[in-house]
């Protein structure tokens, strides 16, 4: 069986839905770099735009149940914790989104398949597949299923890893982690960017995202998770 047709099947395995319009599925999987230049090829921009707000309604439903009490700031905050491209890129690995991309090979070789923000915006596409495939419970069942951990850790401590590392390395009579780009990929449009993180006598961590912040972030997280282990508490991703 051809790969990526292998990986579509492990997604509809895992999202619990085979979808009756294959033609939605396989434009939600399809990355901008591979239409452009084409308007006869379609990909999952427009799909990001309606997931995007499908997923903002399912997620304020379910904190308007989880929270009777909250007032509309909190609610606000909470909103902000669950929804954005991290959280959207995350539930998209756990998915099977990854091999299942439909992208340029020229996008795939700068690392596209594993840029937060391609990942985030095929999550929010398949969002919106389900929710013209099949409905608006179909769409829910997805994110309550893919946000589930962090809906059910809502008042988990969120401080950003780079302080997180910091702190822990100052604790330690460490100086400040080192954070180097090590290279840059991609067009001015869509750049991708790989950083490492080193402390003294600690091994580096690299981590590939489409900003430097975003990979900085993903570094000093990697090295919290290979080094300081239990001692901390780790941010909510």
């Amino acid at each position: 069986m051809n790969t990526r047709i292998a990986a579509i099947a492990e997604l509809e395995r895992r999202i619990g839905h085979s979808f009756a319009d294959r033609a939605l599925l396989e434009r939600a999987l399809t990355h901008g770099s591979v239409s452009k230049g084409s308007a006869k090829i379609g990909n999952n921009e427009r799909l990001e735009f309606l997931g995007d707000r499908v997923l903002n309604l399912a997620v304020a439903e379910q904190l308007m149940r989880l929270r009777p009490e909250a007032s509309e700031g909190a609610l606000s905050k909470l909103m902000n914790q669950l929804v954005n491209y991290r959280a959207c890129a995350d539930a998209a690995r756990r998915a099977g989104l990854r091999d299942a991309l439909r992208v340029d090979a020229s996008a795939t070789k700068i690392g596209a398949r594993d840029n937060e923000r391609v990942l985030g915006d095929a999550c929010e596409a398949l969002i919106a597949a389900l929710y013209l495939d099949a409905g608006f419970d179909a769409a829910r069942a997805f994110i309550l299923a893919f946000w589930a951990d962090l809906l059910d850790h809502l008042d988990a401590p969120t401080k950003d890893p780079k302080t997180m590392l910091q702190e822990w390395a100052m604790a330690r009579g460490l100086p400040l982690p080192d954070y180097r780009v090590i290279r840059q990929d991609g067009s001015a449009h869509e750049p991708v960017f790989t950083i490492e993180v080193g402390l003294p006598g600690l091994e580096p961590m690299t981590a590939v995202a489409g900003s430097k912040r975003e990979a900085e972030r993903l570094a000093a997280d990697a090295m919290l998770t290979r080094h300081a282990g239990p001692e901390i508490e780790k941010s909510v991703l």
